[in-house]
């Protein structure tokens, strides 16, 4: 073996006392003693879980680097205890081109600190086109409604792209939804959180799910990013074939009223909006029952100067990435959201969904493994914290962050600090993939 880790380890949603061997980057073999290898680690009061993966980010890169970009978006990854990122195509330029993805590629492939993955933006201009662009990225990216640098699809071109697609790739959709038509009925000047809300109600979610669930074809994998009303989830149940539902930390832990805010509102500004008290709490039912796939932090960063100004100036987005894990172990901890749900949320679904070899502890998949002190409850503070847009919302919050994070056996996070290299993430390889990416 190069590798040993030893410890008590989430292995088929139980602890177990296992040795976990480690070739060339995948886990190897599992057992309850092994030969030493090559490096060897045991920890004895710390658990081994499987590294998160982050679907939706928006690191800024290219275009918007005083925000963010893949180094140091990567590193405050993996603080946070994720070895996988899919970044979103709504860059300057945006990522909706052969080109376009290939010279993306190429930037993270020589900042990234953790492996990576990216979406190609489908567009008006570009739907028709989508087979040149299929086999470099590692899915697509639909807006139904205005949002940051948006790249919009309008409705009537769906149900054609569904068909394209069904005849030109199989790989996932991820879909912002949200009804252009309907937000543009509900413009509105915007003075608080409140407002914002009501300039993109519910409706506009929903009727943009309908269509989706409407022209949806039956091959490629729908996932659905950032649901956040109750409407949204009532609509979905019975209608969930093929069709996946991510949530974002903020929707499940803020409502548009937020009680202990340390910002002022237009830090909290987001799309889709914070909704009700009634909406948080249905989204936080289903994260326990299973019936919601995924967590993602859709991470969107923007300048502390950008953010602080009139609510209907600001820009929407917040960051997430390098808290989302460490907020939910505290929540584990807690008794709030059991561990396996934690699991399945932030590593076993998302890897499932984008077809990779990650997400769980199990042989032959990537040896990307968190090492966590249970009882290091740490207070989120912003000094701490890795972005280059220097402020959090949940400031002040509790979570537990990892002690080590290990991307294909290799630590990048060692004892709190980071130990790992700018170019050593790679883009990730669907596993029907036949040509490395």
């Amino acid at each position: 073996m190069n590798i040993v880790v030893e410890g008590k380890a989430f292995i088929k949603n139980k602890i177990q006392q296992v040795c976990i061997g480690i070739e060339n980057g995948r886990i190897s073999k599992i057992a309850k003693i092994l030969p030493k290898g090559e490096e060897n680690y045991r920890f004895k009061k710390e658990i081994i879980l499987p590294a998160g993966i982050d679907i939706h980010v928006h690191f800024r890169e290219p275009g918007f680097t005083y925000k963010e970009d893949f180094s140091t978006g990567t590193i405050s990854a993996a603080f946070g205890g994720i070895s996988c990122i899919f970044d979103m195509p709504n860059t300057k330029p945006p990522t909706v081109t052969k080109k376009t993805t290939l010279d993306k590629i190429e930037l993270a492939k020589k900042k990234a600190y953790i492996d990576f993955g990216l979406y190609t933006g489908i567009t008006d201009e570009n739907f028709e086109k989508i087979e040149d662009i299929a086999k470099y990225c590692n899915a697509f990216k639909i807006y139904l409604g205005s949002s940051t640098n948006t790249l919009l699809l309008d409705e009537k071109n769906l149900k054609e792209f569904f068909t394209i697609i069904e005849e030109s790739s199989d790989k996932p959709i991820m879909i912002h939804a949200e009804d252009e038509k309907c937000l543009n009925e509900h413009k509105k000047i915007e003075r608080n959180l409140t407002d914002h809300l009501r300039a993109r109600p519910d409706l506009c979610e929903v009727k943009a799910i309908q269509n989706i669930l409407k022209y949806r074809n039956k091959k490629n994998k729908i996932h659905i990013c950032h649901v956040s009303s109750a409407d949204s989830i009532e609509l979905l149940k019975n209608k969930k074939d093929k069709t996946s539902i991510g949530v974002t930390p903020h929707h499940v832990i803020f409502s548009k009223n937020i009680k202990k805010k340390t910002l002022p509102d237009s830090f909290y500004k987001v799309n889709p909006p914070l909704r009700t008290e009634f909406d948080v709490e249905t989204l936080r039912e289903h994260l326990t029952d299973g019936f919601i796939d995924i967590l993602e932090s859709d991470h969107s960063p923007h300048t502390y100067e950008e953010k602080n100004v009139d609510l209907d100036e600001a820009p929407s987005g917040l960051p997430g990435v390098e808290t989302m894990y460490p907020i939910f172990l505290f929540w584990s901890r807690k008794n709030l959201l059991p561990l396996h749900r934690i699991v399945s949320l932030l590593c076993k679904k998302p890897a499932e969904i984008l077809n990779i070899k990650k997400g769980e502890i199990a042989e032959g998949k990537d040896a990307d493994l968190i090492i966590v002190d249970m009882k290091n409850i740490q207070k989120i503070k912003t000094e701490t914290l890795h972005y280059k847009c220097e402020w959090t919302p949940y400031e002040g919050m509790q979570a537990i962050f990892p002690r080590y994070t290990f991307v294909r056996g290799k630590p990048v996070i060692e004892d709190y600090t980071l130990v790992g290299k700018k170019g050593y993430g790679k883009q990730v390889k669907n596993n029907k993939d036949e040509q490395e990416l």
